[in-house]
């Protein structure tokens, strides 16, 4: 469940690239919503496997309810001169579900530590700055299981509530699942078990 079942700030879409040079050297930013460690590292993936050539690629995101879960990488260069930069921007933007990479294509000039901070830090920035924030409210899923003769009704409540309808499937019973604000939970689960004998699972917060 997110904290104290409050919103939070994520990714609207993927930002970037966003390029800066620094002696030479050429820093891309990037960034891409990601709900789960598996998301970030397929973008990680894909990115890497764009930029084939560049000379590090380096990132850190943040996955879950804040604080949020963290990785950190500067892929070859100084310790902490890339990875905990990046991830700065991220806390200071108090985004999540969010991983934030630089690419960087050495330009033949070393920049010495506080030049590495500054270069990606001042990338990943960009790509945060310029990216699209959305602010998501956490959601109860509710999961319901009944007969054929009672979907009518479910229905008809499900429209004239304005609930989410997120998954149905149709077997031998009903089974839908719905995204009910926290705020109207106890009147939506009241409502539904008027209509009749259903099977009714709370599977939690989410977004």
């Amino acid at each position: 469940m997110s904290e104290g079942g409050q919103t939070h700030k994520t990714l609207a879409g993927p930002s970037g690239p966003f390029p800066l040079r620094e002696k030479k050297s050429k820093f891309m930013g990037y960034a891409f919503p990601a709900k789960t460690r598996e998301e970030a590292e397929a973008s990680l993936t894909a990115l890497k496997k764009e930029h084939h050539g560049a000379t590090h690629v380096c990132y850190a995101y943040r996955i879950g309810p804040l604080p949020g879960a963290v990785r950190v990488s500067d892929d070859g260069e100084p310790a902490y001169s890339a990875g905990a930069p990046i991830l700065g921007k991220i806390e200071s933007s108090g985004l999540t579900d969010v991983l934030v990479c630089v690419v960087r294509y050495y330009g033949g000039t070393k920049l010495g530590v506080g030049g590495l901070i500054q270069a990606y830090r001042n990338a990943a920035g960009l790509a945060l700055e310029n990216a699209v924030v959305l602010e998501v409210e956490p959601v109860e899923v509710l999961g319901l299981l009944f007969e054929y003769e009672r979907l009518d009704a479910v229905m008809r409540f499900i429209a004239q509530n304005q609930l989410e309808l997120r998954s149905q499937q149709m077997a031998l019973d009903c089974a839908l699942e719905l995204a009910v604000p926290p705020a109207d939970l106890d009147r939506v689960l009241e409502g539904l078990r008027s209509l009749g004998p259903l099977t009714i699972k709370i599977h939690g917060t989410r977004d």
